[in-house]
């Protein structure tokens, strides 16, 4: 799912688009004991309570694609009768009113997911008219022609509020605050299906982590039997990884900002497409060619790749290029430049000794004073 995608799903978590059908809960302990459920329609809640269930909704589709959200492929195998895929299928068609398939649900939850304290499974029931798009991408409301039915699983901590004091308007006086079991944001969150190219997938799901370094992978791998994608940072380490152990010692600055240059003109190209720029083993390859890495250093590079990712695994643009910054960090100095002016900085022997050059355009400022 691409970003106008989530969005367009996050819209619906509003007062005046809202069509979700059911909300469902399950309030779990830290020793993993269902302490109450509960199942009712959404339009049935008050007011305020709505609000409240519509800013975790939100927040359980919110983040960065690559980092906090990703779109899962399900293998297979899983959409075998009774596995992952095909018992989500069955859940999402029941519309939540199967009791029975919602305790499993809840069941396979509590089993796998690893968390100490209490949390909260909430589970909806969505149905959205999708409506029809004019040739310049306007929407018409009146003009749909098919219904995305979704579930959406947000999976909340539940702790204490703080301690402090509060002030009782009753007797004027300041007294020792009742602290209180508060619902906080979402941990972990599945849409299921994926909503792809604006149509319900069901060979996918989209997967939220709040932390994006912590996917909760075994949960992820036995709920839904869908390949592991790589963290945010495992994803930098090994792009930063793979083009010091193919380039070496011809790993210059000249080569890295050509390297930058062309992510940065193919993430400036994939914005417009409205596409998530992502690299595979080849595509890395063909960057660093791209830039002007020589053809003889990759010889064993297909056999070095295989040692340090899997060769299929997504390495996201977003995640290994700052297209805001080209850094450059030495043990004792760390300079940050425009992007489109890496033209700037060289490296040059001065004295004998290696230096950067950065050539002196404008004004210089040192601690926000301007020198001359």
């Amino acid at each position: 799912m691409n970003k106008k995608e989530i969005a367009e799903i996050k819209k619906q978590f509003t007062e005046r688009h809202c069509s979700i059908s059911r909300i469902c809960g399950c309030y779990v302990d830290g020793e993993k004991n269902i302490k109450t459920t509960f199942k009712q329609p959404f339009l049935s809640l008050d007011t305020e309570e709505m609000f409240k269930y519509f800013e975790i909704l939100r927040k359980s589709l919110s983040g960065t694609i690559g980092k906090n959200l990703s779109t899962l492929d399900f293998p297979l195998e899983s959409e075998e009768e009774g596995g992952p895929q095909d018992f989500l299928l069955k859940l999402r068609n029941s519309a939540l009113t199967d009791d029975d398939l919602l305790q499993d649900y809840y069941d396979r939850i509590i089993s796998n997911y690893d968390y100490v304290g209490n949390y909260l499974i909430l589970v909806i029931h969505d149905t959205y008219d999708i409506p029809g798009k004019t040739a310049d991408g306007l929407a018409m409301e009146d003009a749909s022609d098919e219904v995305y039915e979704y579930i959406l699983t947000s999976i909340c901590p539940v702790n204490l509020s703080k301690p402090g004091l509060s002030y009782d308007a009753q007797d004027n006086i300041f007294v020792n605050r009742i602290r209180d079991w508060v619902v906080e944001m979402p941990e972990t969150a599945i849409l299921f299906p994926a909503f792809n190219d604006r149509t319900a997938d069901i060979h996918s799901v989209l997967y939220y982590s709040k932390d994006a370094n912590d996917l909760h992978v075994p949960f992820m791998d036995t709920l839904l039997s869908c390949e592991v994608p790589m963290t945010s940072t495992s994803q930098k380490e090994t792009f930063a990884t793979v083009i010091e152990e193919t380039i070496g010692d011809s790993c210059d600055l000249e080569l890295m900002k050509n390297i930058h240059d062309h992510l940065t003109q193919m993430t400036e190209e994939s914005k417009e497409q409205n596409e998530i720029l992502t690299f595979d083993r080849d595509e890395i390859k063909q960057l660093l060619l791209d830039a002007g890495a020589e053809d003889e250093l990759f010889e064993m590079y297909d056999n070095m790749y295989e040692t340090i990712a899997d060769p299929h695994a997504k390495v996201y643009a977003s995640n290994v290029h700052h297209a805001r910054s080209f850094d450059v960090k030495t043990p004792s100095v760390s300079i940050k430049v425009d992007p489109m002016r890496t033209d700037l900085i060289e490296k040059k022997v001065v004295d004998g000794r290696d230096c950067l050059v950065i050539a002196l355009d404008g004004d210089v400022e040192v601690n926000g004073i301007r020198i001359s």
